[in-house]
């Protein structure tokens, strides 16, 4: 009797030691503190003390799912979060929705944002959003509709301009248009070239946010929101973390601080020989009419009858190509700021799924995930309108 309780001892201990107990692995624990009742640790200390679990990289380094973790502790180094405050952060796991929600955890304890509740926020953005241009403030000739296989052929297949009109003395003295205007020209276009702002282009950054976000209907709107769902606390709260995710400065191209959310996605960059980014129909307006841009045709045009409307073009911009560049066209700096920081946050890295006029838009984002800001929270690297 007491030989086979020995063996059953043994050949557990031995299945403990060779085959990976639990007291062994990783799983569900990424981010714990140190817990003297497992024999081997997952938090980034473990790699100074040697006495990380054998499957911790595995487990715990580059984790991009919620999977088993949702709730655990923050651990920097994972690439995405499964925590109440990843929505606030913009570093949740893209399943962390799907997989965590039930319990609730948006930004600073508050609830998950669902879809339907994006789209009727996005409606309510929509009819708010007062100062876009009207049809008899801006005309547009698409001209050329090619097919998704014909996008990068270069060809100009279009001989007029895409804005046949604009009544810039009604719009572009508008605040907010004032605002985007000043800072659109703080921009080297080249990557690779440092950016390095003036106290006066500094001042406009603010300016710009002051005026479409809370000098509008539409910018305390979005706050309101995101303010009951717990994501951010206050208004400076709100302000300061757009300024850090729009406006922060990091690196793509040699090292240097050669860009930010707002100039990639506002402004457009040129990287290796092509137009990076530019999303920004009033960017592409001013361009286009001194001559440095040249629209070619497009192979996406919504829905919409009236403005906000949806294109995605092609066109040159002082001789380089941009293959498919999809802007909301006629809204107002506003609405496009609002639009694209809601899907961010809401869901960063994936395509976030609006309404507007009852005509579904998505909105893809991309985070930035090679530096950061604040506690671990990742600048906004990409927002455009996703065409089919």
């Amino acid at each position: 009797m007491m030989k086979a309780i020995f063996l059953v001892v043994l050949s557990v201990t031995l299945f403990s030691q060779g085959h990976g107990n639990t007291l062994d692995s990783c799983e569900g624990r990424c981010g714990y503190g140190t817990d003297s009742n497992f024999s081997c640790q997952c938090n980034p200390s473990c790699e100074t003390f040697n006495d990380c679990c054998s499957d911790y990289a595995e487990q715990c380094k580059g984790a991009t799912s919620c999977q088993g973790r949702c709730d655990e502790k923050y651990n920097p180094q994972n690439q995405c979060h499964c925590n109440s405050k990843c929505m606030q952060y913009s570093n949740c796991c893209s399943d962390y929705a799907d997989l965590c929600g039930s319990g609730g955890g948006g930004g600073g304890g508050g609830s998950v944002i669902s879809d339907a509740e994006l789209k009727a926020l996005s409606e309510t953005l929509y009819a708010l959003d007062y100062n876009k241009a009207s049809p008899s403030e801006l005309v547009i000739d698409p001209q050329t509709l090619v097919p998704d296989s014909q996008t990068g052929s270069q060809s100009d297949l279009s001989p007029r301009r895409l804005f046949s009109f604009l009544d810039e003395e009604a719009l572009f003295s508008k605040p907010t248009f004032a605002a985007l205007l000043a800072v659109l020209d703080n921009y080297h276009r080249m990557t690779g070239e440092a950016e390095d702002f003036s106290p006066q282009q500094l001042n406009e950054q603010d300016t710009f946010l002051k005026e479409t976000m809370s000098n509008t209907e539409l910018g305390r709107e979005l706050f309101s929101f995101l303010f009951t769902k717990g994501v951010y606390a206050s208004e400076e709260e709100f302000i300061y973390d757009l300024k850090m995710m729009w406006f922060g400065l990091y690196c793509r191209s040699k090292n240097t601080m050669d860009s930010s959310g707002f100039e990639h996605i506002f402004a457009g960059e040129v990287k290796r020989g092509k137009v990076s980014g530019f999303h920004n129909w009033v960017q592409f307006y001013r361009l286009e009419k001194e001559g440095l841009l040249n629209y070619y045709s497009h192979n996406f045009d919504g829905p919409w009858t009236t403005y906000p409307d949806v294109l995605g073009m092609q066109f040159k911009w002082d001789g380089y190509y941009k293959q498919v560049g999809s802007s909301v066209i006629g809204s107002s700096p506003e609405f496009d700021l609002a639009v694209y920081s809601l899907c961010y946050i809401t869901r960063p890295g994936k395509r976030c799924r609006l309404s507007l006029g009852g005509k579904q838009l998505e909105i893809q984002t991309y985070t930035w995930d090679k530096s950061f800001y604040g506690d671990g929270k990742k600048y906004i690297g990409s927002a455009f309108p996703a065409t089919p």
